[in-house]
C-alpha cells in the first residue's frame, strides 16, 4: 500500500513512457514482417513484456538495446516459425486478441490463455470472425472466453461483418493478420464503432510497416492480399492514457504541467482528454511536440467517452473536485476490461464520501468533499493511477497493491512523487 501525499501548485515538464497501444502493435507488425526492424521508445512494461514472451514462444527472436531504448525485431516473413505453442498472456487482453488472429497464419496447434479475470472477458466475436474468413478458432471452454484454441492452417480471407460495439481490438487484430491471407480480407462494421482512433493507430502502423489498407470511413476495412510487412526503424510515440493522468494533476492540484513528446497531430484518441480539460476550466496550450494543462477553476461536463474510454477513471478523478455534477456516458464497454471499470469507480468514490450514480453505460458524479479512504485497485492499473490524483488535494489516500501499475506504467509513482 501507498499513500500519496497531498502538493501545492505545479509547475513541471514531464515525459511520459512509449504508447502501450503503439509499442504491441509495433511488436506483431514487426514480427510478420520481411527483414529486421528497429522499434525505439517502446514501454517496456507487464502487457509489452507479455507480447514480447509469446513472440518469443512462437519462434520470433525479440532482442533489446537498453542504452538505446530500442527492441530489435526479426520478422518470419508472413509465418509462423513453430508448429504448435501454449501461451499464457496474463491479463492482457491486446496480446490475446493480436495473437489469436495472428496465429492463424501459421501451421499447427496453438493454445492461448490468461488469468481468471482473462478467462471472463469475452472473445467469441473475434473467433467467429476468423472462422468465417477460413480458420479453426474456438473457445476451449465453450465460454466465448479464453483459453482459445487455434487449428492453424493458413488463413483464407474474404469479406466478414463484425459488431463494432464492443471492442475495436477484433477489428485492429484481423487487419494485422490480413496482408498474409490468401485473398483479399474485407471487413464490415456492424453498427457504430467503439474506439475509433485505435482502428486509425493500427492503420497508421501498418502503413508505416509497408501496408495500405482501404477503407469507407469507420464501416468498411479492405486488405488486398499479396502485401507485405517490411522491416524498419519505427518510434513509438509517448502514451496519451500515460499522460493524461500527469495533465489531471494540474487540473486537480492547480498549476501548469507540461508533456514532452506529445503533439497536437497524435492519432491517440485520449490526446483528447486535455479538450475535456478545457471544457471543465483549465487553460490548454498545444504544440506539435507538446502539450501543457493549466489549471482552473472546474466546472462539471456531460460527455461522451466512447471514443476515450481510457481515460475514463482520470475524469472521474478530476470530476470530483468540479462545480457541479460530471455525467460520463456511452462506455458500457468498460465492463469488459481488466476489471468491470464502472463499478469500480463507483464503488471507489462512494468510499470518499463522493455521491455517485451508476448507469448501465456510464457514471453521473455530484462532487461533494471527499475523505481519506483506503483504495481498491482490482488489480486494475487504471485504478490505481487515476485515484492516486485524489490524493494530490486531500489527505490519508492510500492505494493497495499499488504493484499493478506494472501493466503499463513501471515507475508511475516515481514519477508523480517528481511531480
Amino acid at each position: 500500500m501507498i499513500e500519496i501525499k497531498p502538493v501545492d501548485k505545479l509547475n513541471a515538464t514531464v515525459m511520459v513512457p512509449g504508447s502501450k497501444s503503439y509499442t504491441n502493435r509495433a511488436l506483431m507488425t514487426a514480427s510478420l514482417a520481411t527483414g529486421e526492424s528497429v522499434i525505439k521508445n517502446p514501454l517496456l512494461s507487464e502487457d509489452t513484456r507479455i507480447m514480447i514472451s509469446c513472440l518469443g514462444e512462437i519462434g520470433v527472436d525479440v532482442g533489446s538495446v537498453p542504452e538505446e531504448n530500442a527492441l530489435i525485431v526479426k520478422g518470419c516473413e508472413g509465418g509462423i516459425p513453430v508448429e504448435g505453442a501454449k501461451l499464457l498472456a496474463g491479463n492482457a487482453g491486446t496480446v490475446v486478441r493480436f495473437m489469436t488472429a495472428a496465429l492463424t497464419l501459421g501451421k499447427g496447434q496453438y493454445e492461448i490463455d490468461g488469468i481468471e479475470r482473462m478467462r471472463k472477458r469475452p472473445i467469441q466475436q473475434l473467433i467467429d470472425a476468423l472462422n468465417r474468413l477460413g480458420a479453426d478458432v474456438v473457445s476451449k471452454e465453450g465460454t466465448g472466453c479464453p483459453p482459445v484454441l487455434i487449428d492453424a492452417s493458413g488463413l483464407k480471407g474474404g469479406r466478414v461483418e463484425i459488431p463494432g460495439d464492443v471492442s475495436s481490438q477484433y477489428i485492429s487484430s484481423i487487419l494485422l493478420a490480413a496482408p498474409y491471407a490468401s485473398s483479399d480480407v474485407s471487413i464490415v462494421v456492424i453498427d457504430d464503432l467503439v474506439s475509433k482512433n485505435y482502428i486509425d493507430m493500427t492503420i497508421d502502423v501498418m502503413n508505416k510497416f509497408g501496408v495500405d489498407v482501404e477503407r469507407d470511413s469507420y464501416r468498411e476495412f479492405c486488405v488486398k492480399s499479396g502485401q507485405n510487412y517490411k522491416g524498419c526503424e519505427y518510434i513509438v510515440e509517448p502514451d496519451a492514457s500515460g499522460a493524461s493522468y500527469f495533465f489531471a494533476a494540474a487540473a486537480i492540484a492547480g498549476g501548469r504541467v507540461r508533456v514532452e513528446g506529445l503533439g497536437k497531430s497524435s492519432l491517440q484518441g485520449d490526446v483528447k482528454f486535455v479538450d475535456i480539460l478545457k471544457e471543465m476550466g483549465c487553460s490548454v496550450r498545444k504544440s506539435s511536440d507538446w502539450l501543457e494543462v493549466e489549471g482552473g477553476a472546474l466546472r462539471g461536463v456531460d460527455v461522451d467517452m466512447n471514443d476515450t474510454p481510457d481515460v475514463v477513471q482520470t475524469l472521474a478523478s478530476v470530476a470530483v473536485f468540479a462545480e457541479g455534477n460530471t455525467r460520463i456516458r456511452n462506455v458500457r464497454n468498460l465492463r469488459y476490461k481488466e476489471t468491470d471499470r464502472i463499478t469500480a469507480i463507483v464503488n471507489e468514490l462512494k468510499k470518499v464520501g463522493v455521491d455517485v450514480k451508476e448507469f448501465d453505460d456510464g457514471i453521473e458524479i455530484n462532487p461533494s468533499p471527499p475523505h481519506s479512504a483506503e483504495i481498491s485497485t482490482y488489480n486494475d492499473h487504471r485504478m490505481a493511477m487515476s485515484f492516486a490524483l485524489i490524493g494530490l488535494r486531500v489527505k490519508g489516500i492510500k492505494i493497495k497493491n499499488p504493484e499493478c501499475v506494472e501493466k503499463t506504467f513501471p515507475d508511475f509513482f516515481e514519477r508523480l512523487q517528481q511531480l
